[in-house]
């Protein structure tokens, strides 16, 4: 009872939260995403609104006081009270590199008594994301070895400071257009040792494209959900960089690491070589692309530290032949269509169809299950503001981006757990299809062959006693055996802008 009267006051307050945000964006001039140009926050005076995501808006600013000074980045909180600015702008007051923005000044803007809106004033970058970057100059091998060492270089300084990115990808580098200098951007999803847990969730914020195989095992490597959040370490952000560069130099995806996923047997280690970033683009040279591997390495000790994968960068950067000045791409490469193109992965040809992990194979129907049920999650979701369209265009981009989990740096601690959905699934028909589920086709048909249609969905049978049922999150008892349902999955969303400094 103590565990459901905790749940539902905290849903009350994310409720309020909203509410009162709601009632002051009906205002536009205390809407603190589209304040008019001339707005004063602080020392701080508003020129333009250059991004925008679903915790915050990015202004173009200048200082109120001189009229000729230099522009500055002030990236203010969509609501009030966001705790994810005092531990972003704690990480950066800790970080010194020539890389990573400055930043110059924080506090908080408040429109109306008892409301408070965050805010943050950093560096200005004037450039270009990095993946636009790469297709306007078409670098060469070595210009990307020395644009990754000073990235690595960055991460190195942010975990000597004992903390994590937690969020590095594509989108959250921008290249400086007078010098091709890259900056490291975002670190509203980073965490530092010390710093407050603000959710609770499996995952800790971050890209799923971008998630490492032992985060992805963590979670989704049993039968059941692990009891405990998935503790990220630095090995986690040199993987993203690694598939940062990877698709940087190949501009494709390395394959889903996601144990579920039909192409994660192109992370078995005798596979690994079958899709290097030089199989995928002849122009990098060996040197580049193996370092790419070391950084996409299954095993997180093979990755070394980012100071160790710097000094490598810099030294084959230094000790490269000609070959590394042919650019990597000639301009004239396929690209997909659309103005938001789906993004791409590397393909090799298929093995056998692997078989689904069960408990996973359903986290998909809890999903929508858990939209039906008022948000009951099993891992409950504390902080989780409605967003409008536009924000989640933004939010989208690079791969999609789930940025709503946090979590420790520390050893995980275990934790109670809310009221749990799935107890009313075991019943012994299975229903009819629910949200999101596969349906046969004309002739009654699932694809696959262990997948079977029964009251209009598809199912797949799982070699369990069905004593077990139970066990198995979504399973089913069905003449006398146990079925979970085929959820057909989501393709990442691909639209928003490249700014996304405003995740958890």
């Amino acid at each position: 009872m103590a565990l459901e009267s905790n749940y539902l006051a905290s849903r009350l307050l994310v409720r309020g939260a909203d509410r009162l945000t709601r009632n002051l964006m009906e205002s536009d001039d205390l809407n603190p995403a589209s304040l008019p140009p001339g707005t004063r926050l602080g020392p701080w005076r508003l020129l333009e609104q250059r991004g925008r995501g679903a915790y915050g808006v990015v202004y173009r600013a200048v200082p109120a006081e001189p009229q000729d000074a230099d522009a500055v980045a002030l990236k203010l909180a969509l609501y009030p009270g966001d705790a994810r600015f005092a531990r972003e702008a704690e990480l950066l007051s800790r970080i010194r590199h020539p890389a990573v923005p400055r930043l110059i000044d924080n506090g908080h803007w408040q429109p109306r008594e008892g409301v408070s809106f965050a805010w943050l004033v950093m560096d200005w970058v004037e450039g270009l994301p990095l993946y636009a970057w790469s297709q306007a100059q078409r670098p060469s091998s070595r210009q990307v070895l020395q644009l990754l060492a000073r990235l690595a270089r960055a991460l190195a300084a942010t975990h000597a400071v004992g903390g994590l990115h937690r969020d590095v990808k594509g989108d959250n580098v921008r290249v400086r257009l007078a010098d091709a200098q890259p900056f490291l951007l975002d670190f509203g999803s980073g965490h530092h040792l010390g710093a407050a847990t603000l959710t609770w969730q499996p995952f800790p914020p971050g890209t799923p494209f971008y998630r490492s195989p032992e985060a992805w095992s963590f979670v989704l490597g049993s039968r059941k959900p692990p009891a405990v959040a998935y503790p990220p370490g630095p090995a986690d952000d040199l993987f993203a960089l690694g598939v940062t560069a990877f698709r940087l130099v190949t501009e494709k995806y390395p394959p889903s690491a996601h144990p579920d996923d039909e192409d994660a047997w192109l992370w078995r280690p005798e596979e690994l070589e079958d899709w290097t970033a030089r199989v995928c683009n002849p122009r990098c040279i060996p040197e580049l692309s193996a370092l790419v591997s070391r950084m996409l390495s299954p095993r997180p000790e093979a990755r070394g530290s980012a100071r160790e994968v710097a000094e490598a960068l810099e030294q084959a950067a230094r000790s490269a032949g000609r070959e590394a000045e042919v650019p990597l791409f000639t301009g004239e490469e396929p690209r997909p269509a659309g103005l938001f193109p789906i993004p791409q992965r590397v393909t090799v040809r298929r093995p056998p169809r692997m078989r689904r992990r069960p408990w996973f194979a359903a986290a998909g129907l809890g999903g929508a299950l858990a939209l039906s049920a008022g948000g009951l999650l099993s891992v409950s979701r504390f902080e989780e503001p409605a967003t409008s369209h536009l924000a989640e265009q933004e939010e989208a981009k690079d791969a999609g981006t789930v940025a709503v989990g946090d979590s420790a740096l520390t050893a995980p601690v275990a934790r109670e757990r809310a009221p749990s959905v799935w107890s009313s699934i075991a019943v012994d028909v299975p229903p009819k299809p629910f949200s999101g589920q596969r349906r046969p086709d004309g002739k009654g048909r699932c694809p696959g062959k262990v997948q079977v249609a029964i009251n209009d969905g598809c199912w797949t049978k799982l070699p369990a006693d069905v004593k077990d049922c139970d066990d198995y999150w979504g399973g089913v008892e069905y003449r006398g055996a146990c079925y979970i349902p085929v959820m057909i999955r989501q393709r990442p969303a691909t639209s928003g802008p490249a700014e996304r400094d405003d995740s958890p």
